[in-house]
């Protein structure tokens, strides 16, 4: 059989302090952390150019009267672009660099932002989405650079850690996207049209070209993973002998995890301010928080237990069970209370990514870039997923859409259990 599970011992490395990583600095933990300081700064841009949308969806859908379905087409459009340009992304990596592919990627948001005030002034649902995928051009860009740049910056069996340490900073930045949107507009959002985007959208692309000028002159060591070059290439004997990233199941299994699992963080992140406004709750900008301190609480764990008291592969088993369990509280119990228990669903979320990515990345050796592009691709599934859910809250209403979410936990859990160690020989 082509898929052997169990038919090969999981990688050595992952049970040695042997580095994951080469740099072309001396690997001093200092230079490290500082580099991580300034890579966490990047991923809370990502977390805040997306938390903008789940302040626009109840926006548009009351300013130019459409369906909550057609609305969550933003969503689609935002992160369709991961499957056209991960691998164009990873290609520029190779060309010019993580520092320069991390500076462009914040042109590509500010150019998009500079769309979202044309698509404001002339009320136009087309320019919005054509704002939201150059955004997401630009997110893409930043995602297939820093993942993989945090995932290498040190030893495989902490990447869940330090990745956790960059999901606090991203998912941060979601809740506090509605937030800043409604101080800076002054109303609630309600009662806010498209029109009264201006001013936040300037300020939006002043900050992003400032953020682009901070990654050209950040001191980010250009990083390698074991096996990448020709002279490490015996130390991943794994892939020595593969020709593609089609032969590595535990990669094209992950990837499909990753998949889903964007697609369900997307949903318990971005459809909580257009729940509680379905709801009749006021404030519902405000609602946006209980998701980002579920993940927050998560990400912390992430930090505090991986490695030292539990593997990457046990975290994720426990979210993915706690995933089912969320999904089913929040569709079984009383509306007013089921959107409190999004916060479940979004704790499962939290080291989902975090413990997925390292181990779908484990001894890809010289296919490391192109194996990083096909797991940002993956990003692709906050596209389909959320744009399901809208449609069938116009069908069966907004609470029971949130059953979307509980095939995904499953299929994330078989991963989290057996698909991870599947090998080829």
């Amino acid at each position: 059989m082509f898929f052997r599970p169990n038919s090969l011992p999981l990688p050595s490395r992952l049970n040695t302090n042997r580095p994951y990583y080469i740099m072309n600095t001396n690997t001093k933990s200092g230079k490290i952390a500082v580099a991580l300081a300034f890579v966490g700064i990047m991923f809370f841009a990502i977390g805040f150019a997306l938390g903008i949308n789940s302040f626009l969806i109840p926006v548009l859908k009351s300013s130019l009267n459409i369906s909550s379905g057609v609305s969550y087409l933003v969503l689609a459009a935002t992160f369709s672009t991961f499957i056209l340009f991960g691998y164009p992304a990873s290609m520029t990596i190779a060309h010019i660099g993580y520092k320069r592919t991390m500076a462009l990627s914040f042109l590509f948001f500010a150019i998009g932002f500079a769309i979202y005030i044309l698509s404001a002034h002339y009320e136009s649902f087309g320019l919005f989405l054509a704002a939201s995928f150059v955004s997401g051009i630009g997110n893409t860009f930043l995602q297939a650079a820093v993942n993989p740049y945090t995932t290498i910056l040190g030893p495989i069996e902490s990447a869940a850690s330090r990745i956790s340490m960059m999901g606090i900073c991203n998912k941060l930045a979601w809740s506090v996207a509605p937030a800043f949107l409604a101080w800076v507009i002054g109303k609630d959002v309600a009662a806010t049209g498209v029109a009264d985007l201006y001013l936040p959208f300037y300020i939006i692309i002043a900050i992003f070209l400032l953020l682009g000028i901070l990654a050209l002159i950040a001191p980010l060591p250009e990083v390698k993973a074991v096996g990448e070059d020709e002279e490490t290439a015996a130390d991943c004997p794994y892939a020595a002998t593969k020709t593609s990233i089609w032969q590595f199941p535990h990669l094209l299994l992950g990837a499909l995890a990753l998949f889903l699992y964007v697609g369900v963080e997307t949903v318990s992140l971005s459809t909580l301010v257009d729940y509680a406004d379905s709801l009749g709750l006021a404030n519902a900008a405000g609602y946006a928080w209980i998701s980002s301190i579920g993940m927050v609480v998560g990400y912390l764990c992430g930090i505090l237990l991986i490695p030292k008291y539990m593997s990457q592969s046990s975290a994720l088993r426990i979210c993915a069970w706690l995933g089912v369990i969320g999904v089913l509280l929040v569709v079984l119990t009383p509306p007013h209370l089921s959107i409190w228990f999004t916060a479940c669903m979004a704790l499962s979320c939290s080291l989902i990514w975090p413990a997925v990515w390292p181990l779908a990345m484990t001894d890809l050796g010289r296919f490391t870039k192109a194996g990083s592009s096909l797991l940002v691709m993956a990003i692709a599934g906050g596209a389909v997923i959320p744009t399901l859910f809208g449609f069938l809250k116009d069908s069966v209403g907004a609470q029971n859409a949130y059953w979307i979410a509980l095939p995904c936990f499953l299929f994330i859990l078989y991963y989290a259990i057996w698909g991870y160690k599947i090998r080829t020989k």
